[in-house]
């Protein structure tokens, strides 16, 4: 059975557990230089702190009940603005949970970004309270994994839903109360894989090249009227958001049949993706942290990137030639020798012929 659903499920799919081989102690190093740089981190951003009056926004964050959203939600409950945060039904009880209680300044709301009838019910409230959303955050979002072989198109479509079609209607539904104020701002959370595509996260790969583009034209449309738009690109962070991951039906398959042609893609690729995000220094606070600093800046910039992992794909894409980058990293990916041994699909599992 294939989950449709926001990145904020709380019961993530079943999937094969792959073991990995034992690192005691690098993730014990790992932690240790973790703490000094988030000592460092604090230390400099102390000094650098400037005292002054930020203006008082009300600010809309989608998917804030885990990773990324609840800790910005946390961040967001200390400053001076107005704050909706939004997650489905079945997740408005974490917010509880983390402290953070509906009041003058805060508003929880049930949203599914697929829903357009939960979209324009959230704004609505929002306008009927405090006149308007002077910032979105757009972050809610789903992830599937599959080679693009083994996606349907009810899947592909549901990636696309809950990643572009979704957030970029909620901005339609901001735009004139922002365009009538002259002043706003858009804040789309997108990801590494916004501008480099991997194995077996083709169609993920796809509703984020989707988000970057429609945001970058935005950019220019709004820049006159006084809207902003950023769009913050986090990549690997040490969290268990590898787990919320959705496999498609066949890639399912795929991942438990060992004499599939694309096992080796989904374990190697498996494990790579929660080797980096198990070792990385990043967390979802850091990445909060960035966003917040988007939020509180005057005239913040396009591109941000979330975590250091993001800054340098950025800066190989654009200094290596195009045909030697993808070379490079197809020779990087995990055991890449052994992908595809096992030879062609069966033809009874081929589409019939027209």
């Amino acid at each position: 059975m294939v989950r449709l659903g926001v990145a904020d499920s709380s019961e993530p799919p079943a999937e094969q557990e792959v073991i990995l081989p034992h690192r005691g102690a690098l993730r014990r190093l790992v932690a240790v230089a973790r703490g000094v740089r988030n000592t460092l981190k604090a230390f400099v951003r102390l000094l650098g702190r400037r005292k002054e009056q930020r203006e008082v926004m009300t600010i809309l964050v989608t998917g804030a009940s885990v990773g990324i959203g609840l800790e910005l939600a946390k961040l967001l409950r200390e400053s001076p603005h107005r704050v909706a945060l939004t997650a489905r039904s079945s997740s408005l009880a974490r917010f509880e949970e983390e402290g953070l209680i509906p009041g003058e300044r805060l508003l929880l709301l049930p949203l599914d970004v697929t829903s357009d009838a939960q979209r324009r019910a959230v704004v609505r409230a929002i306008e009927e309270r405090w006149g308007g959303v002077d910032l979105l955050v757009n972050n809610a979002g789903i992830s599937y994994r599959a080679v693009a072989e083994h996606v349907t198109q009810a899947e592909r479509l549901a990636q696309l839903d809950a990643n572009f079609l979704g957030p970029m209607e909620l901005i339609r539904l901001v735009l004139p109360h922002m365009r009538a104020q002259r002043y706003g701002r858009i804040i789309n959370v997108s990801s590494v894989s916004g501008m480099t595509a991997m194995p077996t996260m083709s169609i993920y790969s796809a509703s984020k090249f989707a988000l970057e583009g429609a945001s970058e034209s935005l950019w220019y449309e709004m820049r006159p009227f006084g809207v902003r738009v950023s769009l913050v690109r986090p990549g690997f962070i040490n969290s268990d958001g590898f787990r919320k991951v959705l496999f498609t039906a066949q890639a399912q398959r795929a991942l438990s049949d060992p004499s599939d042609p694309y096992h080796a893609h989904y374990v190697n690729m498996h494990e790579l993706i929660e080797g980096l995000m198990t070792l990385t220094f990043y967390t979802p606070r850091d990445v909060a942290e960035t966003i917040l600093e988007v939020i509180e800046q005057k005239n913040p910039p396009l591109w941000v990137a979330g975590t250091f992992d993001a800054q340098l794909f950025d800066f190989l894409r654009r200094i290596i030639p195009s045909g030697l980058y993808h070379r490079l990293l197809y020779a990087t990916l995990p055991r890449i020798w052994r992908w595809g041994q096992n030879g062609n699909m069966a033809l009874s599992s081929l589409p019939p012929k027209k």
